[in-house]
């Protein structure tokens, strides 16, 4: 189960994104978020590479918190 705070801000990153550049029609895989700081970005790429403090969160678990 992801933490609640990780995955609010994960939402918020992936908002954030997608106001700042409405143009990209590139569809995220998910987020790799710090444990930590809870700042992260939005992976494009088929499989994520994490820092030892990230973790994965799917687009799966954004979009339906978005709506």
């Amino acid at each position: 189960m992801l933490n609640p705070a990780l995955l609010k801000s994960a939402r918020q990153i992936y908002r954030t994104y997608y106001e700042v550049h409405p143009e990209d029609v590139q569809r995220p895989i998910g987020i790799a978020i710090s444990t930590k700081t809870h700042r992260g970005k939005l992976i494009f790429g088929d499989r994520p590479v994490l820092l030892p403090n990230e973790c994965f969160v799917p687009i799966s678990q954004i979009e339906p918190g978005l709506h």
